[in-house]
């Protein structure tokens, strides 16, 4: 009964609550914002992760021209029922290079974050061409100028240097062989091919729109889809090593 006694002082002074009310978000906003002060990065480094190539950053720039981030999200929420059907769920790290990142609100479609190798190169084409023609019942939009226009790549070097300046760690190397790199990811014959493995881990080199001729539109986002969720190694991953 004191305890409510002295608790019934802040119902009948509403500025006195007030006061109180500050003094105690005050002292919960520093104890979370306190730490942050401390920590170099708030996002752990997962073994795996690294910039995207020349190639895949194209095919994401056009991704993100096309708006498929309206409609499809990249982020695996840890929900048994989400898990059971997309994989893993996201890691804040996957997202550390994006800019901006594509986590999306909304899914019309299916999460991608996981769709890396899901599908073939052939099954992507067809799809953006005519997604009907695989998913009857889509209401997704055909993309079939993807496959007939050639990839602008006169800007690919600024480009890197702008994510570079976001933070992203492309090296001087990887800037002066941008062009080079995504060329030579589209052309697994190219002489550079194993540079570009070299300089990215894990990266599919291959004519991803089947089409030797012209590095596509078609092949920038292929490229770009088939990476998805493909970098981290969850059948070792221990999750509870990277919160220790």
């Amino acid at each position: 009964m004191s305890l409510l006694n002295k608790h019934a002082i802040f119902e009948k002074h509403s500025m006195l609550l007030l006061v109180g009310i500050l003094v105690v978000v005050s002292i919960g906003g520093l104890v979370q914002i306190t730490p942050l002060f401390y920590l170099e990065s708030t996002i752990e480094k997962v073994d795996g992760m690294r910039p995207y190539t020349p190639l895949e950053l194209s095919g994401r720039n056009i991704y993100v021209r096309e708006g498929c981030y309206t409609c499809h999200s990249q982020m695996v929420r840890a929900l048994r029922d989400e898990v059971e059907r997309y994989g893993h769920y996201s890691l804040a790290a996957e997202s550390m290079y994006d800019h901006p990142f594509q986590w999306g609100s909304k899914r019309s479609g299916p999460d991608l974050a996981r769709v890396g190798g899901k599908f073939s190169d052939d099954w992507h084409v067809a799809h953006l061409i005519d997604p009907r023609s695989l998913v009857p019942e889509s209401i997704m939009p055909g993309y079939p100028f993807l496959i007939e226009r050639p990839l602008d790549t006169r800007n690919v070097a600024a480009v890197l240097e702008a994510n570079r300046i976001a933070g992203v760690p492309y090296s001087d190397e990887m800037i002066e062989k941008a062009l080079q790199d995504l060329m030579a990811q589209a052309n697994p014959d190219s002489d550079f091919a194993d540079e570009v493995s070299e300089r990215y881990p894990k990266a599919i080199v291959r004519d991803f729109d089947g089409n030797p001729n012209m590095v596509s539109e078609m092949d920038a986002v292929v490229a770009y889809l088939q990476m998805l969720g493909t970098l981290v190694d969850f059948a070792t991953f221990d999750a509870e090593a990277y919160s220790r």
